[in-house]
């Protein structure tokens, strides 16, 4: 997922080069931008949130590469200034800096992620090494960083109030880990390799999105489909359809390695067809193979650590982080993983024992582990998903489960805004009001899969909130599930609702956010630190008042039965050996790939990946990794480069706080504000290890964490 951290620098070249979709209209070639365009003055609009309705495909390369001039003269003007450094003069004008870009690049980054088409993504690849060469003229400018550094040596002579003091050593850090120390040669290798990295990251991004589109199982005899709904049987249908392959089925590839509908195939020959599209989705040797891509990216990474100073990428990527090195987070590992591969071994031998006793004649395989393992679930604790769903409608789900929550946790209420552009149908806006009844952000939700939008589900920034810049936080949350048959419910798994109670944890760091400087808003924190208020806030998908409030019939409107709710409390830390050895298996996978030296050579994508497994213990055959190399986006092009630790990290962060929370009295409007107080609204405005403590009273403990997935009493 990405979030709202793009900064007045243009500091993220991967996220700067994502794009989207507008309308129809060619690419426009001009280098100059048209005062028409709608990115060449804030929006008119409340909140300054975009007008979809105006901006068109050949608004954007102009209007980029207009905010990447302007911001680049802006930051030269900075540098040459002959009068001493300053705070104002060099931290609040650099704040200041490349409004222009950051307009064009909120809107950028939302519509190539969620809403793409061929010009934009052509555009994307186009303007990545430009974006990257923009983010190297500024943080290698020695003049600049002269001044950035006079300023950080004296700094504690300028009294400097707290957020102005962490702006100094946010930037200082910034300008030393990209390299502002290095001889002009060294840098002269650097922007090339930057600017090759950010052209393959977005090469990828499109490669893996083809290879999403084109690796759909089709499907010609719908008794292949057997177990499957009536509505996710019509949803294949309408998908089939509108890819022009009329009497068929279409099942569509979420971003993850296991599919959803592998729980409910009974044919086991589909259920195989279904894991082998997702598994080789980006492995068939055609146009959109990423092997090569992500091989490349790797080294190039490799050699951009070793040029600054560092004995790899990780150990480069995690001098902001709050776990500091690869060894630390190797270390937690470390606790984590004998405990989950032997549950998730146990579990594998229940399934096994359902397998031979229905005699199957097989031994498990990853495809069929969703299919038994539900009907392990459903013999020890009498819960079927089919009779869970009926009571998750999706946007019931969000009014009367996120948004009551939210209202009862700090105050907040949600009114719809009809009178706002979109850029899809399928997305709703809400204007989003504080306890004393201010308006104080926007909501944006897009809840459906489409072809032409990446996979998984994330939150990010319209338009970023800043004091210093006058403006107020406009978020979005995309998910990406089964859009209903026209006329039919849009039903969610209790898996689906806890990820949308995840999203909008993200969106209330964003919404809460106050602070003056914009590099230091909402959340533009550590990876390690910022899936903390979004985990965080999962936790609340359960509690009985929130539960009550929103799991209820979709055609009776009845209240989930007490039995149904108590089994589903009772199956929570079932197959969690399974769950947490998946994802411990990607996280793993991204710290070794990103610990490759220049002393290594270019690597065979699937060998290194089977060895890497082997060699941590987590190449169990039945438990496939989240994410395979060659389709894990987060790492290649989406900012988690040696940070996919980070959604365990916090989620040891996030068990704890929620157990503060229950030493407390639960859920209370005291309780929520003393959150949204101490952490929710700080920002990175404080060291976060101390922000953490200082909210629970003492370091992080992992106990609470352990015994929430069932790995310990």
């Amino acid at each position: 997922m990405k979030f709202g951290t793009i900064l007045s620098l243009a500091s993220s070249a991967i996220i700067f080069a994502s794009c989207g979709n507008a309308g129809k209209q060619t690419t426009v070639n001009s280098d100059t931008m048209s005062p028409n365009n709608p990115f060449a003055a804030a929006s008119t609009l409340p909140f300054q949130t975009a007008d979809f309705d105006h901006i068109k495909n050949s608004d954007f390369k102009p209007a980029l590469e207009a905010g990447m001039k302007q911001q680049l003269a802006e930051v030269q003007k900075i540098a040459d200034n002959t009068a001493a450094p300053t705070f104002e003069n060099t931290f609040v004008a650099l704040e200041k800096s490349g409004q222009l870009l950051r307009r064009v690049n909120g809107v950028f980054g939302l519509l190539t992620s969620a809403n793409t088409n061929p010009d934009l993504q052509k555009l994307q690849e186009e303007v990545a090494p430009k974006l990257a060469a923009t983010n190297d003229a500024i943080f290698l400018n020695a003049k600049l960083f002269k001044r950035v550094e006079a300023i950080y040596e004296h700094r504690a002579e300028l009294k400097l109030d707290q957020e102005s003091n962490r702006l100094v050593e946010y930037y200082y850090l910034k300008f030393k880990l990209a390299g502002a120390k290095l001889t002009e040669p060294e840098k002269d290798s650097l922007k090339k390799l930057n600017q090759e990295e950010a052209s393959l990251s977005a090469k990828f991004t499109n490669q893996l999105m083809a290879a999403a589109k084109a690796g759909a199982l089709v499907i010609a005899d719908k008794a292949e489909l057997a177990g499957l709904s009536d509505g996710a049987i019509d949803a294949a249908a309408q998908d089939a359809n509108a890819a022009k392959l009329n009497g068929k089925w279409m099942l569509s590839l979420q971003n993850t390695t296991q599919q959803p509908l592998l729980a409910s195939l009974s044919v086991r020959n589909t259920r195989q067809k279904l894991f082998d599209a997702s598994w080789n989705r980006a492995e068939k040797n055609d146009s959109n193979d990423t092997r090569a891509t992500i091989s490349r990216i790797a080294q190039i990474r490799a050699r951009k650590a070793k040029l600054i100073g560092f004995p790899n990428y990780a150990t480069l990527q995690l001098q902001d982080q709050m776990a500091k090195t690869p060894e630390a987070v190797e270390q937690f590992f470390s606790k984590l993983v004998p405990a989950a591969t032997a549950k998730a071994k146990m579990e594998a031998k229940e399934i096994q024992a359902v397998i031979d006793q229905q005699k199957g004649g097989f031994q498990l395989q990853p495809w069929d582990w969703d299919y038994y393992s539900e009907q392990v679930r459903k013999a020890k604790y009498d819960i079927d998903e089919s009779q869970v769903k009926p009571y998750f409608e999706v946007f019931n789900v969000m009014e009367k489960g996120v948004f009551y929550a939210a209202n009862l946790l700090y105050g907040l209420t949600f009114k719809e805004r009809k009178d706002l552009p979109v850029y899809n149908k399928d997305v709703r806006v809400f204007e989003v009001f504080d306890k004393d009844s201010s308006s104080i952000a926007l909501f944006y939700c897009d809840y459906f899969k489409r072809d032409n939008k990446n996979g998984g589900a994330w939150m990010d920034n319209i338009v970023g909130q800043s004091k210093l810049l006058g403006t107020k936080p406009v978020i979005y949350n995309i998910c990406n599930f089964t859009k209903p048959a026209p006329g039919q419910p849009a039903l969610i798994s209790f898996s689906d609702v806890t990820t949308m109670f995840h999203e909008f944890g993200h969106g209330l760091h964003g919404i809460f956010a106050s602070q003056q400087y914009p590099s230091l808003s909402g959340t533009a924190t550590a990876r390690d630190f910022v899936e903390f208020p979004s985990q965080f806030n999962e936790h609340w998908a359960m509690d009985p008042k929130v539960f009550k409030n929103y799991a209820t019939h979709c055609k009776s409107g009845e209240p989930m039965p007490q039995a149904l709710v108590d089994k589903i409390k009772k199956a929570a830390a079932f197959n969690q050996g399974y769950a947490l050895t998946e994802l411990l298996a990607a996280a793993d996978l991204d710290i070794q790939w990103h610990k490759l030296t220049t002393d290594d050579p270019l690597q065979d994508v699937d060998k290194y990946e089977k060895e890497a497994l082997h060699k941590t213990n987590l190449d169990l055959p039945e438990v496939p990794t989240r994410y395979r190399s060659s389709y894990f986006l987060h790492i290649w092009s989406n900012g988690y480069a040696a940070g996919y630790y980070a959604y365990l990290w916090t989620e040891m962060l996030d068990d704890d706080a929620f157990q503060w929370f229950e030493e407390h009295g639960g859920l209370t409007r005291e309780n929520g504000q003393k959150f949204r107080d101490m952490i929710l609204s700080r920002g990175n405005t404080l060291d976060l290890d101390k922000m953490f403590q200082d909210f629970r009273g003492h370091a992080p403990d992992i106990n609470p964490m352990l015994r929430n997935r069932g790995l310990v009493n």
